[in-house]
């Protein structure tokens, strides 16, 4: 048993470290950003019914590189927009998703990346691309520099 619990511990430890941080709040991501100089990236995305999306979720923001790399590069910003009922957010987080998609995603593209700057304003606009982790990381990169 004392063998046991070291490894639990460890175990669980490993798994929260490599766990990326997403928020669903603007004003949240707009305060990290400014404390830790970071870019935002807002994602927009329909996670059970937009097949690039759920692409781009398994290709890129689930993969270990880009998690690794985010932790220390980005503030992850998710507006979703779900369909199917069992997956409706609650109304007060819908309607902010609403307010940033009239703000930043007029065109309702389905999955649109946009990377801010602390203050909010617009730096690069990306989508879905059949790519590598270290090639989207470099994209989001090259509006940042």
């Amino acid at each position: 048993m004392k063998k046991i619990i070291p490894l639990i511990v460890a175990i669980v430890f490993s798994i929260t470290l490599s766990a990326q941080e997403w928020h669903t709040d603007f004003e949240t991501a707009i305060q990290i950003s400014s404390e830790e100089n970071h870019p935002i990236i807002l994602v927009f995305q329909g996670s059970d019914w937009c097949a690039p999306c759920i692409k781009l979720d398994r290709e890129i923001w689930s993969t270990e590189e880009f998690k690794t790399y985010a932790k220390d590069h980005f503030v992850m910003l998710q507006a979703d927009f779900p369909r199917k009922k069992k997956n409706a957010l609650p109304d007060e987080l819908q309607q902010k998703n609403n307010q940033l998609a009239e703000k930043y995603n007029k065109q309702g593209y389905f999955p649109f990346v946009v990377v801010l700057d602390k203050e909010g304003a617009i730096l690069g606009e990306a989508g879905y691309e059949n790519t590598t982790p270290t090639e989207y990381i470099k994209k989001l990169e090259s509006f940042i520099n």
